[in-house]
């Protein structure tokens, strides 16, 4: 987790450093720039990896090529084993990045593996900017005459940028040379595997194997740091396999996980969380808060969260409260973010009754998620100077959950939502967590009635129908108008057309 900033052509130092300034929650660590040929870098970084020797920009052992970034590059280790380990000043993960960029320029990213937004710059007058092909790590970028302009949150623009701001897309890379270049396709966008078999028939007993292990594999990952790690646990089905994994793996090392929940009294969340905490062994912290705490939070994290989507709020403030719950305790947290997506877990998947119209309503799910939940989960965690991990999108399981039949995935009288995912993790969990009825996050935390209830009061219906085509789509409920009116306070001159994805069901 850090802020970047990053710049090609005339730019104005004293604007880069407010607009570090507006991103120091992201990165508590320390704070640093550098002017590098026609570029111009700066960086807010938390040290997760190398906390001794990590410090941003990196510019490994010459000083003529330099890099900021985002995120985390998993497969760095291999690729020091590649390079040889004496090319090497630190151990930081982003250092393998810069090294290869230094032997393969721009082709580089394409052989990372990870969640990363990353900016590189050269005395020779050489600059790249890339993200990571699920948009995991946030970044914007904007053009303005003959500059270009880049950040990991939109508040950290000047007034005058924000109109132009827009995000950058995920899996692409711009120099000044070749402009916007898509990197490589989204992965296993075409099922792959078992084609023979008939929809109704139970996978083998192997798929279930292989599901689970690579979730292991990539849990195992996402544990990987120098750093205190716990695990943000929602009580969900999602969250709670999370939870089984690691706790297991950290005993493993002789440690006890550190798990985190957060709802109202009485909330089926905070009871499934405690189920789970008791089951799996953590060391379980868990708070406890008011409608009334919780109302008054949602200026704030409208400001935090950069979105005025009613789902994404609602669920956004029991994760503010959960972040800052875990933020007094660990440095990296792992959630649950991204098996809904990927194994049909939302109800109104279940409006789909062939393979085909799932799958594509899946993947353009998963392509939307940068400006969705992983939003969500990037913003709240940041606010609170934390770095979130997510294993389910870890591009082994992606590519292994993409590639089965999709017809496994329908949702049915016999095949609940999910179904693949809770068979591969049967006896992991107590059953009654295990076959949960999915509950989005604010509406297991108590938190969908009571803010729409809330705020829908603060909104007439004669302002609704005056003030709903300010969007397109239109402003659909009082709610959103209240949020939306939020956000045109705290974020003035951002254009919500360009920047911010609204949830709507067809």
């Amino acid at each position: 987790m850090s802020g970047v900033v990053a710049a090609y052509g005339p730019f104005d130092e004293e604007v880069g450093q407010r607009m570090l300034d507006r991103m120091a929650h992201r990165g508590p660590d320390g704070t640093a720039t550098v002017r590098a040929g026609e570029a111009w870098l700066g960086t807010r970084y938390l040290a997760i990896t190398d906390p001794e020797t990590g410090a941003q920009p990196l510019a490994g052992s010459r000083e003529d090529v330099w890099l900021i970034g985002d995120g985390e590059i998993y497969n760095h280790r291999r690729i020091r084993r590649e390079l040889g380990e004496d090319r090497f000043s630190t151990n930081s993960d982003l250092e393998a990045a810069l090294q290869l960029y230094k032997d393969e320029g721009v082709a580089a990213f394409e052989r990372l593996w990870g969640s990363f937004a990353l900016a590189v710059g050269a005395g020779d007058g050489r600059f790249a900017v890339t993200r990571d092909g699920l948009g995991i790590a946030p970044l914007y970028w904007a053009r303005r005459g003959e500059t270009v302009l880049f950040a990991s949150e939109l508040k950290a623009f000047d007034d005058e940028w924000r109109p132009a701001v827009e995000p950058f897309p995920p899996g692409h890379t711009w120099t000044p040379d070749d402009g916007l270049v898509v990197g490589p396709g989204f992965p296993a966008a075409e099922p792959a595997l078992l084609k023979s078999r008939a929809p109704h028939e139970d996978p083998p007993g192997w798929v279930f194997d292989a599901l689970r292990d690579t979730i292991v594999r990539a849990v195992q990952q996402s544990l990987d740091a120098a750093v205190p790690v716990g695990v943000l646990l929602s009580g969900g089905v999602d969250s709670s396999i999370v939870t089984a994994v690691a706790a297991r793996l950290a005993a493993q090392d002789g440690r006890r996980l550190p798990t985190f929940a957060v709802g109202l009294e009485g909330s089926s969340d905070l009871a499934a969380a405690r189920l789970v905490a008791d089951h799996a062994g953590t060391d379980h912290h868990e708070l406890v808060y008011t409608a009334e705490q919780a109302i008054a939070l949602v200026p704030q994290i409208i400001a935090e969260l950069e979105s005025f989507d009613p789902p994404l709020v609602h669920s956004a403030v029991p994760h503010h409260l959960v972040a800052e719950l875990a933020s007094r305790h660990v440095k990296v947290v792992l959630a649950g973010e991204g098996a809904d997506e990927l194994f049909a877990g939302y109800a109104h998947y279940g409006r789909h009754d062939t393979g085909d119209a799932l799958h594509e309503d899946l993947l353009a799910t998963l392509e939307g998620m940068h400006i969705g939940g992983l939003q969500r989960v990037d913003r709240v965690a940041a606010a609170h100077g934390i770095e979130p991990r997510v294993p389910f999108l870890d591009l082994d399981v992606v590519e292994l959950a993409l590639a089965l039949p999709p017809e496994w995935k329908l949702i049915g009288p016999d095949r609940p939502a999910k179904w693949i995912l809770r068979r591969a993790f049967d006896g992991w969990l107590p059953e009654e967590v295990l076959w949960r009825r999915k509950e989005q996050f604010g509406e297991g935390t108590g938190m969908n009635d009571v803010l729409r209830e809330h705020y829908e009061q603060t909104v007439t219906e004669a302002d609704l129908r005056r003030e709903a085509a300010a969007l397109d789509p239109p402003v659909r409920t009082r709610e959103e108008l209240a949020y939306f009116r939020i956000f045109t306070e705290v974020l003035p001159g951002i254009d919500p057309a360009r920047t911010v994805g609204r949830f709507t069901e067809t």
